[in-house]
């Protein structure tokens, strides 16, 4: 299916030959460790600010002898097992890597990353970083481009242009200012970075090299697979990088086409539609499924098309595939053959001037050796359990081997490699632990912003028919907050899904300023366990945005009584 979920194709495994494609998805959190107390933790986290050449203060000189010596315990990098050279080795150094090795640093491990092209990843380096840049100036040129929005605040802006250049370079320095903060903490850390293609040579066995070098292999008591994704493209569509392109390129912003097809409408397709009207663009969209944003819950998404859509220049063509892409050249504009996505039968043509191929990711897992351990990938995937432990083809769990993020496809967001990797350093560290991937939180940074958490309305209650329960919906509008209306801003819908009989939350999706902010309350709460009949008595300031959740959770109507006493005190 050429949509906006990845996980719908029947995606190839991408070769990992090429090191200057091993690139890694994932967010890197700083977690709060359990071997170290409180105030050791804070302390050796703050001193990795101050190495990574972030959070610079008047008393520098001071801190840096502190953290000198709070960094002396720990980059020895910890004591490995008998006959290991490491306690652990990551094989991919993105963000998500990046938040496993931190985590095991802190735990006490001896630990080693191996990276074939630069840290940071997809994330860092062509992915979720970057285009933060490009979608901060879109949002600007959408305010400024919006005369009405202005004229309602008593503003007026005769004149607004941008340059392109100054743009990309905001974008590329963004990527190198948050690479240079991620090597300089594994440094710091005493974190062993290894340059090369890592690839599984055996139990416990990892070698590591370059193109025309001779592999170097090391041994470690366990291995982290940290491998990522690659833009996917199906086959048909010729990319050539300049008229036809993935958003690896898209991001460099080589130039600005007057039009532009964007094949698939997701979370890429979306944010780069934003990017690309705001610019001067005109956008048409190209979706398999009969909807836009089929990732998104259907009503949400159905505001989006009203807000983020048909205001635009903005165009589009549902239930069809992409058969054929041919890049533009001799004079030919790009061409587009469309196809029925049921019956295959010829739709269109259409010629443009760039097309943009947003349909999904595929896993950057060819090569890794699994083979050596009995392992086979589903699709490209690695298998692994609810614990990220590696699944051999008997389905057995493989000793001491474990995958996190886009490699494993259990849920290609970049931050939830890295909560997959923390959880792995726990239960390495003989703390069993399992992520709730329902509490998991996903953005879209379009303006305005979209969020969610949990299941769509369509997937509660299809839980609910097969278990028995009922499901409500409590709905709460940005019309409706103070601060929404002070930004003139007053355009959204935050929705609440959930089980009247005992308050537990379902869901919450948001659309509307600042959503992908707004919803870490709701996604704590999925993760804490917390009920709608105890966060109602949570205060928020006023007049906040943060008040949009609050009169959300005070919509709920729970028939099951509050899970404690409100006079009884809470620790913090």
């Amino acid at each position: 299916m050429q949509g906006s979920i990845s996980l719908s194709f029947s995606t190839p495994a991408i070769s990992r030959s090429d090191p200057a494609r091993f690139l890694v998805a994932g967010v890197g959190v700083t977690p709060e460790g359990v071997s170290f107390s409180r105030l050791q933790g804070q302390a050796l986290r703050f001193c990795v600010r101050k190495f990574a050449g972030v959070g610079r203060s008047p008393h520098l000189v001071s801190s840096r002898k502190l953290c000198k010596k709070t960094l002396a315990a720990v980059t020895d990098n910890g004591s490995t097992g008998k006959g290991f050279d490491y306690d652990l080795v990551i094989i991919g150094a993105g963000v998500g890597g990046h938040g496993a090795a931190l985590h095991a640093v802190e735990k006490g491990l001896k630990t080693a990353i191996i990276e074939g092209d630069v840290i940071g990843g997809t994330c860092v380096n062509r992915g979720c970083v970057p285009s933060k840049a490009l979608l901060a100036v879109s949002g600007r040129m959408h305010e400024l481009q919006s005369e009405d929005h202005l004229k309602s605040m008593g503003l007026q802006v005769l004149n607004h242009s941008y340059d392109r250049q100054g743009v990309a370079d905001h974008a590329n320095n963004l990527a190198s200012k948050i690479r240079s903060n991620l090597t300089n903490s594994l440094k710091a850390l005493g974190v062993d970075i290894l340059t090369g293609v890592g690839t599984i040579v055996g139990t416990q066995k990892v070698k590591y090299g370059k193109v025309g070098t001779v592999d170097k292999e090391v041994t470690a008591k366990d291995i982290l697979i940290a491998t990522g994704s690659v833009p996917f493209v199906p086959n048909g569509i010729e990319v050539d990088g300049k008229t036809v392109f993935t958003s690896d390129q898209a991001l460099k912003l080589e130039w600005v086409p007057e039009w532009i097809a964007i094949v698939g409408s997701g979370y890429i397709g979306l944010e780069f539609s934003d990017v690309y009207t705001a610019l001067g663009s005109e956008v048409t969209f190209v979706e398999a499924l009969d909807q836009l944003m089929p990732g998104f819950d259907p009503e949400i998404g159905k505001l989006a098309q009203r807000i983020l859509i048909n205001p635009r220049k903005i165009d589009f063509h549902t239930g069809v595939f992409a058969k054929k892409i041919t890049p533009a050249r001799e004079g030919k504009p790009v061409q587009i053959e469309l196809i029925d996505a049921k019956t295959k039968e010829p739709k269109d043509m259409l010629e443009v001037d760039a097309a943009l191929i947003a349909t999904g990711r595929a896993p950057f897992t060819k090569g890794l050796g699994l083979e050596s351990v009995n392992v086979t990938t589903q699709r490209g995937f690695v298998p692994v359990d609810e614990r990220m432990q590696v699944i051999d083809t008997n389905g057995n769990p493989v000793p001491h081997l474990y995958c996190i993020g886009d490699a494993n496809g259990k849920m290609m967001l970049a931050h939830a490699a890295s909560a997959q990797g923390i959880s792995v350093i726990e239960t390495i560290c003989g703390k069993v632990h399992v992520l709730n991937h329902l509490s998991i939180p996903a953005a879209c940074f379009t303006h305005p912003e979209i969020s969610m958490v949990g299941l769509t309305e369509p997937q509660a209650r299809e839980k609910a028919e097969k278990e028995g329960f009922e499901v409500f919906v409590a709905k709460t509008s940005f019309k409706a907050n103070t601060k929404a209306l002070a930004e003139n801003e007053g355009e959204g819908l935050a929705k609440l899904i959930y089980r009247p009989d005992n308050g537990e939350i379902l869901g919450v999706h948001i659309l509307g300023l600042h959503a992908a902010d707004l919803i870490h309350e709701a996604s704590n709460a999925i993760a804490m366990g917390t009920r709608i009949q105890d966060i109602k008595f949570a205060v928020h300031a006023h007049p906040t945005l943060s008040e949009v959740l609050d009169e959300l959770f005070k919509a709920a109507k729970v028939t099951a009584g509050i899970s404690r006493s409100v006079d009884e005190p809470v620790a913090v």
